[in-house]
């Protein structure tokens, strides 16, 4: 028995040596040979309904997100970063009223800059950014909703399955639109993402939490399904509660379920483990 504990043992070290994640000189291959234009957030179109109040043609709705990344350069600009632009599309359907207007489309331009972080083995352990972002809804006069944030965002894993990134941010221009945003988005988000099966089933949950002492925020959680061969392609269920999904109605509370397709980002992939020999 002594030695069977023994030899289990062994193979459990043994084994968390064969998952590292990418080295450095693995890194920067990938930078110099993959697309430099890439997915950002995930892409998806779901659909659902609200939790707290009457289901109607009026409060069920579509929404579907565009997400893409240009790489300015395959070269570090400074301090070993690499310099890119952003461009997220999120459009809220009513596609089930009469007409199917659509109530809301948020714009959201970024340029940044990240640099992956090595551990004392020249592993990637974390990627860290600086991104300059303008959010708004496009819209003028009274329904105007815009506001310009400087972030800085670090991502990392907490263990072979799991990752986490915190984001905190420097909002400017606002005061003109909606003066008391920051009530309601506070000043960062948190996500943790824990992968149960690798490319087939996950769970991310993101939290923000306004500046008041009160419960105005949000939580994001999001399930992931992968039944297709493809790694990217996912089944999303999604549940929002809290406050500012959309910058319409950013002090309005909303807790909405939608189900749909997503193609799931993969910005994080050099921070999951490999397996080698």
């Amino acid at each position: 028995m002594k030695k069977q504990l023994f030899a289990l043992g062994v193979f459990l070290m043994c084994a968390q040596g064969f998952a590292q994640t990418y080295t450095r000189e693995e890194v920067k291959q990938h930078i110099k040979e993959d697309p430099s234009f890439t997915i950002h957030q995930d892409n998806y179109l779901i659909t659902g309904v609200p939790t707290n109040t009457s289901i109607e043609s009026t409060t069920a709705d579509i929404k579907y997100q565009i997400s893409f990344k240009q790489l300015i350069s395959r070269e570090p600009i400074i301090w070993d970063s690499y310099m890119y632009l952003t461009y997220t599309q999120k459009a809220f359907w009513n596609i089930y009223e009469f007409s199917s207007p659509f109530q809301e489309i948020n714009f959201n331009p970024t340029i940044g800059l990240s640099k992956v972080i090595y551990d004392d083995t020249d592993h990637a352990k974390g990627i860290a950014s600086l991104m300059l972002n303008h959010e708004s809804n496009g819209r003028d006069s009274t329904a105007s909703r815009s506001w310009n944030r400087l972030s800085l965002k670090y991502a990392t894993t907490l263990s072979h399955k799991t990752t986490a990134s915190l984001e905190v941010w420097a909002p400017f221009g606002y005061q003109d639109d909606n003066s008391d945003l920051l009530e309601y988005v506070g000043l960062g988000e948190m996500r943790i993402t824990h992968e149960f099966m690798p490319n087939k089933l996950s769970l991310e949950v993101a939290l923000r939490k306004g500046l008041n002492w009160d419960w105005k925020g949000s939580v994001r959680s999001r399930l992931y399904y992968n039944p297709f061969k493809t790694k990217n392609q996912y089944i999303m269920l999604e549940w929002y509660a809290g406050y500012a999904e959309s910058l319409i109605a950013y002090e309005k509370f909303s807790s909405m379920v939608r189900l749909g397709f997503v193609i799931k980002t993969n910005e994080l992939d050099f921070l999951k483990p490999k397996w080698v020999d």
